[in-house]
């Protein structure tokens, strides 16, 4: 004999010792077997995980009457029963890589012992794994440790000990449950690559079949491939592909499990998998569609940021979300963003988001934009918020007037019946806005904030309130902004609705950024717009030019019909766990954050805009008669344009804006220019495009519901003391 042979001989003999003793360790006692109670705490705990850690599933969203819309998965899994997976699917998988499963109590000793004689040679050390022993590690790498990738290749490392653990797991694993519900279990957990996990999704996915409708060859395919998913994927490698098939079918006919002539007949098929791909759906909201995408999206930013659920447990926990979505209302305002603003449209996104008002909550209905939700900027897709995100970086223009009136009601400086003075041109000597700010108004006042109002005598000295929120010049509202303070004004905006917009910086409407080279990117607006020492803050803000959310202004109005009551916008009406059990989420309380009696007045004052204020054309032409409560908004320039408004029964804000993410204009506004809409000269005004879209929606949403009137005014604030 030759020394090297000895030596293996050796080796081997000694391995095969170490594998002996250690099935002393595992004694088998019955038909059953039981493990023996001196198993390491490091065994017992990774059994504790296999109990303990259920396998990712498919999380739905539905829209509020229930219907799918989306599914958001990190791994497909469709989960079946044992009797939903036919004896062809059970028999191809347990021929090829466990023929004596039925045979042993989870380990081979058969196998393993001359695995360990193979190995003492120099052979593989991963051989002689049972089926229960693929199972437990299968669970590890994709269930237990799917996010770990250390631990994933721990549990499939070359080496004595992980198989010795592996096996002592596999015995107490069959302590606790039946041959076919470890087949069953394995056919549930193992991967068949592209995201897809377990039979019930492969046999859909691949062949468009449940797993009980599978066939021999089919059910061979998917055996083959558990052993190398990558490898064997029917599409990638057809080839490979056929070849482990046709092996499976020959393991088959070894195990009395076929005829060889139906083997040699099914070889002869070709592989039947469909088409260019697997038959599955979307992983993430890009499965809800253009139109519904958005409202989607929201739903799991609303769930991450607000509520506290980790994107692995969206993903993985199999659950079904209901949310507020109304198709319809969605579609009509999708239809009505599209009217007036084309999709394709460079540089242009026209959104409206809508908004259930109530007392107990604010649901969000509609979350609809002229562009469509996907990935392909070539047919005029975005991922982007547009919608709900603080994504309007040009502003809502002359919307925020709402917040220095509430406030001026509020502090009894004024009534909205109260005459304020609206003089073509004002100069601000308590606002400043740099030096040059008046330009040739006043010279020498560069500590001077100079404005006027838009057009050539479009308004008197003076006027209503209530006149001023339908007409909307600027002085009389900086006029107003001085006697109140911008501090209430601020405080206004954020206690109305717009408190993600006012925590956002004022450059790009995103998270202030302390450390940023840039100014405005390191406060947040409500601190960068405010008092500072001897600087009373910055006046425009009435003027509405900063960073804005459409469906925080939209929730604006919808506080001011709820009788002043704050909700958060909520596109959440339940959630079931993967038992079919609610789950409780924690959302932010309502609050009431003006008087009920200020709010109803509010909304009064508000009332004429669309009577005989700057959308009242876009109302006649949408044949609108309804008691509504709106307000337009223009941006200097023509930058960009709004209408908030609202009835009893729904609340909502339309914006046109530069496109947030487009490579012309990136996330910040980049000087002056105008907003290219469809209609008129090509400025953008509030009042035409912004409203012209609120109307055209809310008319056919509502057409069935009866015009509600707005609530009475209050004499506390209708006077005032202006």
């Amino acid at each position: 004999m030759r020394k090297p042979d000895g030596l293996f001989k050796l080796l081997g003999l000694c391995l095969l010792a170490g594998v002996l003793v250690a099935g002393i360790l595992f004694p088998v006692v019955g038909a059953a077997g039981v493990v023996s109670n001196q198993a390491s705490e490091t065994v017992d705990k990774t059994s504790s995980d296999l109990a303990d850690v259920p396998p990712p599933l498919v999380t739905t969203v539905t829209d509020s009457a229930g219907d799918p819309i989306a599914t958001l998965y990190s791994q497909y899994r469709l989960p079946v029963k044992t009797d939903q997976i036919n004896d062809a699917m059970k028999w191809a998988l347990i021929s090829v890589e466990d023929k004596r499963f039925y045979e042993h109590h989870g380990v081979d000793w058969k196998g393993t012992l001359r695995a360990a004689v193979s190995n003492g040679a120099g052979g593989d050390t991963q051989g002689a794994s049972t089926l229960t022993q693929q199972y437990v590690k299968n669970y590890l790498i994709n269930v237990v440790n799917r996010n770990d990738k250390i631990a994933q290749e721990k549990a499939q490392e070359q080496s004595i000990a992980r198989k010795l653990k592996e096996a002592r797991i596999a015995i107490q694993l069959e302590t606790k449950l039946s041959k076919e519900q470890i087949v069953a279990g394995y056919l549930n957990i193992v991967e068949f690559s592209r995201q897809i996990y377990g039979v019930g999704a492969a046999a859909q996915s691949y062949f468009g079949v449940p797993p009980e409708k599978l066939t021999v060859p089919q059910a061979a395919l998917l055996a083959g491939m558990v052993n190398n998913p990558i490898a064997n994927d029917p599409w990638n490698h057809p080839a490979a592909a056929t070849t482990r098939r046709n092996l499976v079918l020959d393991r088959m006919v070894d195990n009395q499990k076929l005829a060889k002539a139906d083997a040699d007949r099914f070889k002869t098929e070709p592989l039947g998998v469909t088409p260019d791909g697997p038959q599955k759906p979307a992983a993430n909201c890009i499965g809800a569609g253009p139109e519904n995408g958005f409202f989607c999206q929201y739903v799991e930013e609303y769930l991450r940021q607000q509520t506290g659920m980790s994107k692995d447990e969206l993903y993985s926990g199999g659950y079904t979300i209901k949310s507020t979505l109304d198709k319809r209302a969605n579609h009509e305002a999708k239809i009505s963003a599209e009217t007036q603003v084309k999709k394709t449209q460079n540089n242009v996104a026209n959104t409206l988001s809508l908004v259930r008002p109530g007392k107990e909550r604010h649901e969000v209905v509609a979350l609809a934009a002229n562009r469509d939700y996907g990935t392909d900027q070539a047919q005029g897709q975005t991922t982007y918020g547009l919608p709900y995100d603080v994504a309007n970086v040009t502003g809502a223009g002359s919307s925020y007037k709402i917040f220095t009136a509430a406030a001026a009601l509020d502090k009894n400086a004024a009534g909205i019946y109260s005459t304020i003075p609206t003089p073509q041109t004002y100069i601000s000597k308590v606002f400043t806005s740099g030096p040059g700010g008046c330009g040739p108004l006043v010279a020498q006042a560069t500590w001077a904030y100079c404005l006027s109002n838009y057009g050539e005598g479009n308004y008197g000295p003076q006027m209503s309130l209530q006149q001023a929120l339908a007409t909307s010049p600027n002085t009389g509202f900086v006029a107003l902004e001085e006697k109140v303070g911008l501090g209430p004004v601020l405080d206004m905006a954020s206690k109305l609705g717009m408190r993600n917009t006012m925590a956002s910086n004022p450059a790009t409407g995103g998270t202030v950024n302390p450390k940023s080279q840039e100014p405005q990117e390191r406060e947040s607006q409500a601190s960068f717009y405010g008092p500072k020492g001897n600087s009373p803050g910055i006046g425009a803000f009435t003027l509405g030019f900063s960073p804005t959310s459409g469906l925080e202004l939209a929730n604006v109005a919808a506080t001011i019909v709820s009788g002043g009551k704050w909700c958060p916008p909520t596109p959440i009406a339940q959630i079931l766990d993967r038992n079919g059990n609610p789950k409780p989420i924690k959302e932010a309380p309502c609050e009431q954050v003006v008087p009920e009696a200020l709010a109803n007045t509010l909304a009064v004052g508000m009332s004429k805009d669309s009577q005989s204020g700057t959308s009242s054309r876009a109302a006649r032409e949408a044949h609108w008669d309804r008691p509504t409560m709106g307000k337009t908004g223009t941006t200097n320039t023509s930058g960009s344009g709004t209408y908030v408004g609202a009835t009893p029964q729904l609340a909502g804000a339309a914006m046109v804006f530069r496109h947030p993410g487009n490579p012309n204009g990136g996330l910040r506004y980049n000087g002056p220019g105008n907003v290219v809409a469809v209609q008129g000269d090509g400025n953008m005004f509030g009042g035409m495009t912004p409203a012209q879209t609120w109307f055209g929606a809310m008319g056919n949403i509502l057409k069935d519901q009866p015009a509600l009137p707005l609530p009475a005014p209050d004499p506390k604030y209708t006077g005032g003391a202006g």
